[in-house]
């Protein structure tokens, strides 16, 4: 079994210009496109913790708060916040910057579970997650809840 790993250690950060062809004609960038860009990131996340591929098997409710502009500087910040067997919970933090003005709005925030794939396409384990101090352990308890609503809801 692999040594077990910071939730630190997988954090991933993504910044990207928003364009008009990432837009609607009112301006606003498509949210499915936002849906793109946090599903790399919490795949980077993820595969920087099990050093392995791994594939999108859930995304819990994306709920866009603010939207996002042509002209905005999106800020995606991805770290793994559980980890079963051989699944990986992904946190992705989504930021609209001005970046004339610096001013930054949270846009939402976006949790993915993903599995780890051996070169053969097999689930392979991954390494335990360490909570290192009392703000990661209270979202790996989090998260934990979240993986236990899963798999009730997945029975049902």
């Amino acid at each position: 079994m692999s040594t077990p790993k910071s939730m630190h250690a997988s954090c991933v950060t993504i910044s990207q210009l928003m364009q008009p062809e990432h837009a609607n004609h009112h301006g606003n960038v498509h949210g499915g496109w936002i849906m793109k860009l946090v599903d790399e990131a919490g795949a980077l996340a993820c595969m920087r913790h099990a050093q392995h591929r791994v594939v999108t098997v859930a995304i819990d409710q994306m709920t866009f708060q603010q939207p996002i502009h042509i002209g905005d500087l999106i800020i995606l910040r991805a770290e793994v916040t559980y980890t079963g067997r051989t699944s990986l919970e992904a946190e992705v933090k989504v930021v609209a910057e001005n970046p004339i003005t610096g001013e930054q709005v949270h846009t939402n925030t976006a949790y993915l579970v993903y599995v780890s794939l051996d070169k053969e396409g097999n689930a392979v384990e991954v390494p335990a997650l360490v909570a290192e101090t009392a703000e990661e352990k209270e979202r790996m308890k989090e998260a934990q809840a979240r993986q236990k609503q899963r798999l009730k809801q997945k029975k049902k």
